[in-house]
């Protein structure tokens, strides 16, 4: 069984009529090898080329060579592995009437860097995340949450197989991709910090506190940091300052970019063991705000979290233009307008604030507030303009 995925598909091919090159970029069996496939057949003279495969690496020796004289859609998969091919490109790219070129990588920053330096002005970057809500059936939102968004982990037979798939990604992403990725940094450090963060997802992050704890510096820390990010297995949310005399918090929030990772690396393979662990809550809230977020197409740099030392909180504040929405996750049946609420609404002029919780309806709470069911959201909430 496989996931159409149309949302993405339709992302990709409107980007191709923008630009000569799109990369589709993501972390490791994400899914975007089964995603270019697609794309590749609504195209009549595809060409495939994959560096990992020896022969096509043989083909490329000479890339300006194998290529100068491709047309229609030429996809190229770990382009990471070959800087040369980038070059080529650049140079094929403004030629008229080429090729259109569709990249795929393994998740680096240093892939995003080169394909960003290497071909500015020509390429335009798509984010393959995990699988969500509008590609499943709701009735699995559960499975969704516990397994995560990983096709492979979310379409296994058993939730223990998917289990076995998720130990066997940590396992490897481990051992060979930051190998490849980060060869000087010690596989060993990076786990810890890993399962450290697992414990600690959806707090404010405290660099001090993890780099005692690892024994390395803060500097090491945020570079570690930077790595699991642009690896997209963590996610960071940067704190919003407000103009006002309330002291605000500065630091940056951590989550797991996938839940099926989170309770991985926290030991919870089953659902009784889930409802039972004391990261419960925290684990919903990140996984809500991770399918309200995919929702409204908010960018990374439009998402933002807001506290203040006085206690008064917004777990995710989304801003683009002169708009401000709201967004409070609460594990509950029957949210609540609370105290903090109010105060966020007020001191950040929110336009609106919506509650999602795990239920099946939409109802207004208080003048632009609304409780929204986290079944609901795909109806619900609207993609910002």
């Amino acid at each position: 069984m496989e996931i159409g995925r149309p949302s993405y598909i339709s992302a990709v091919t409107k980007a191709l009529k923008v630009n000569r090159v799109v990369a589709i970029l993501g972390a490791r069996q994400v899914g975007k090898t089964t995603l270019a496939r697609r794309i590749a057949k609504m195209h009549s003279d595809a060409t495939w080329f994959d560096l990992e495969d020896t022969r096509d690496r043989a083909r490329l020796s000479d890339p300006m060579l194998a290529m100068r004289h491709l047309k229609g859609l030429v996809v190229i998969d770990e382009v990471q592995t070959d800087p040369r091919v980038l070059e080529t490109i650049r140079v094929l790219a403004d030629t008229p009437r080429g090729a259109h070129f569709l990249l795929l990588g393994s998740a680096s920053p240093d892939l995003l860097r080169q394909t960003s330096e290497t071909l500015a002005g020509r390429i335009s970057h798509i984010i393959l995340e995990g699988l969500s809500f509008d590609e499943i059936e709701m009735l699995s939102w559960r499975r969704l949450w516990l397994r995560g968004g990983f096709p492979k982990s979310f379409l296994a037979r058993t939730d223990v197989a998917s289990a076995d798939w998720r130990h066997e990604f940590i396992r490897t992403f481990l051992e060979r991709d930051l190998a490849r990725i980060a060869p000087e940094i010690r596989a060993l450090s990076i786990e810890r910090l890993w399962f450290m963060l697992a414990h600690w997802h959806g707090q404010v992050m405290n660099s001090s506190e993890l780099s005692r704890s690892l024994g390395v510096s803060d500097t090491t820390i945020r570079r570690y940091l930077d790595l699991l990010a642009g690896t997209y297995v963590v996610r960071i949310l940067r704190p919003w300052h407000e103009n006002i005399s309330k002291r605000q918090v500065k630091a940056p929030k951590t989550f797991l970019s996938d839940s099926g990772l989170l309770h991985s690396l926290l030991g919870l393979d089953h659902a009784i063991d889930l409802e039972r662990h004391p990261k419960v809550g925290a684990s919903w809230e990140g996984f809500a705000m991770q399918q309200v977020i995919r929702r409204i197409g908010a960018r990374s740099n439009e998402c933002y979290f807001w506290a203040t030392h006085q206690g008064a909180e917004l777990d995710l504040l989304v801003v683009r233009g002169n708009k401000r929405r709201g967004y409070e996750f609460k594990r509950c049946d029957s949210p609540t307008f609370t105290k903090s609420m109010h105060i966020a609404k007020s001191d950040l002029k929110l336009d609106s604030l919506d509650i999602i919780y795990p239920g099946d309806d939409t109802y207004p709470i208080a003048d632009g507030v609304r409780a929204v069911g986290l079944t609901q959201i795909w109806s619900d909430l609207r993609i910002i303009r």
